[in-house]
């Protein structure tokens, strides 16, 4: 009877290890857009995507689609709204100014986000820094994810300049969270020569 429940045992941690593995894989064909990160089974973020990938994203079940970034930037689609639209995905945009992210812009992506939990949702900017810096903030506050968890997360893609960390530091302020943890470094890289 002990072998068997051994046993048991076993096959279910197997089981139960395949599975969180499962959603940790990323579709090689996803992985091409830049910057692409899976947070969990139904929210990830990213650069711009081509036309030819939004094909890609609607095929791995994405239902949403929120774009962070001005329309007039030069790899923008200027159509993606229809071409969304018109691969059975609904689409949102919240144009976020890189040199003036608001609190506002933040918590317009985050009410659609929590409309529908359930939704599959794939968040996008131009390289995916606004994108990763909404996802962490919404992570870490309405998905309870550990700040030192979401923050190495972001800096697969970036280390937030001082504008984004102050506008971090301000969203997180304003939901009772503090940015501090151990290994969490928040320096600002030194400005891009011009």
């Amino acid at each position: 009877m002990r072998a068997l429940y051994k046993a048991l045992l076993i096959t279910l941690f197997s089981l139960l290890s395949i599975s969180s593995f499962a959603l940790e894989e990323v579709e090689p064909a996803l992985g091409e857009i830049t910057n692409f990160l899976q947070y969990s089974n139904s929210f990830a973020s990213a650069g711009q995507p081509t036309r030819e990938q939004f094909q890609t994203i609607a095929d791995n079940g994405f239902e949403r689609i929120v774009y962070i970034a001005f329309t007039n930037n030069q790899n923008a689609l200027s159509d993606a709204d229809q071409l969304i639209k018109s691969l059975g995905m609904e689409y949102m945009h919240v144009p976020v100014s890189f040199d003036n992210p608001l609190p506002d812009d933040f918590y317009a992506f985050a009410d659609s986000m929590r409309r529908n939990t359930g939704k599959k949702t794939f968040l996008h900017c131009q390289v995916n820094a606004r994108a990763t810096a909404f996802s962490f903030l919404y992570r870490v506050i309405y998905e309870d994810i550990e700040v030192a968890e979401a923050k190495a997360d972001m800096n697969i893609v970036w280390q937030p300049n001082a504008v984004w960390r102050d506008f971090i530091f301000e969203v997180l302020a304003q939901n009772g969270k503090s940015p501090d943890c151990q290994d969490c470094d928040w320096t600002p890289p030194p400005p891009r020569e011009q």
